[in-house]
């Protein structure tokens, strides 16, 4: 773990990660955008504070696990990774390309440090509770724990709902799951496509502790990972309430950037206002 890292420091990471998920989807010519931006803050707080990993000994048996159900979004995986030291920073831009080990969603064996591979939505939660499931009854780990990101229109799929009742029946209390709850999908806002709410209601049906939080403030984030590692006897969810290509002002809460990248004028925009925290600082390079 890095947990020297300030909350400033955190906040300049993510900044970080940001100018690498705008760089390298630029560079590919596809992916996209909106949630990878959104989740960047969780992301970085989680490699950079939470979770036990070592980028030097990747198959670490003490480590923690990260599993990213909405493979779409692993941009920001590649990015945080990169910026904590599993793989050089200019590999980014190979990003979708033929043979590139950074596939536009994760493949568990092209890339050492990804624990899953993920397309198809709705599997995560399922691998997750699998995993948390040996880890309490046949490994007996009860310090390592499992984080799994999943989408909020992701729980349109029915097997994600199968996942969290077995995840309650066998009391996985060492499952944290984040639902990036940013309201979009690809059709458009998830309300209108599939209304979700009560989320927080259905979580708490299926047996679960809920903890619903600003996506964006670190502190936050890793107060309720703390809350949900004290919980025992059941997995937690933490509601992770998110804006869609956050810090990109023509990107933030349009539905349209779920899936697609930005040209290189888009970037080179969206490039400065990360550069100048839209435009509160003078930009490194004018």
């Amino acid at each position: 773990m890095s947990g020297q890292l300030t909350i400033t420091q955190l906040e300049q990471k993510a900044n970080e990660v940001r100018k690498s998920i705008i760089t390298m989807l630029e560079h590919a010519g596809s992916g996209h955008s909106a949630g990878p931006l959104g989740l960047a803050d969780l992301v970085t707080a989680l490699y950079f504070r939470i979770m036990n990993v070592d980028p030097q000994n990747v198959d670490d048996p003490q480590r923690d696990i990260f599993l990213m159900s909405n493979g779409h979004c692993v941009p920001v995986q590649y990015a945080a990774m990169a910026e904590r030291g599993y793989f050089d920073k200019q590999e980014l831009l190979t990003l979708r390309k033929l043979g590139s080990r950074l596939q536009g969603h994760p493949e568990r064996t092209k890339l050492p440090g990804l624990e899953n591979t993920s397309g198809p939505l709705g599997c995560g939660i399922g691998q997750g509770a699998g995993y948390a499931y040996a880890l309490q009854y046949l490994d007996h780990h009860p310090h390592r724990w499992v984080y799994v990101v999943t989408g909020d229109g992701e729980l349109d799929e029915g097997n994600n709902w199968e996942s969290m009742m077995f995840a309650a029946k066998y009391k996985l209390s060492q499952l944290v799951v984040f639902v990036d709850r940013n309201n979009i999908q690809i059709d458009g806002n998830t309300e209108d496509v599939m209304p979700l709410e009560n989320l927080r209601a259905k979580w708490e049906s299926f047996g679960w502790h809920v903890q619903e939080i600003d996506g964006h403030n670190i502190d936050s984030i890793i107060d309720a990972v703390g809350m949900a590692k004290a919980i025992e006897n059941r997995p937690s969810v933490i509601i992770t309430h998110t804006i869609p290509g956050k810090n990109i002002d023509f990107m933030e809460y349009n539905y349209k950037w779920h899936g697609i990248p930005p040209n290189k004028e888009q970037a080179k925009q969206a490039l400065h206002e990360l550069r100048t925290m839209g435009g509160k600082i003078r930009a490194e390079h004018q």
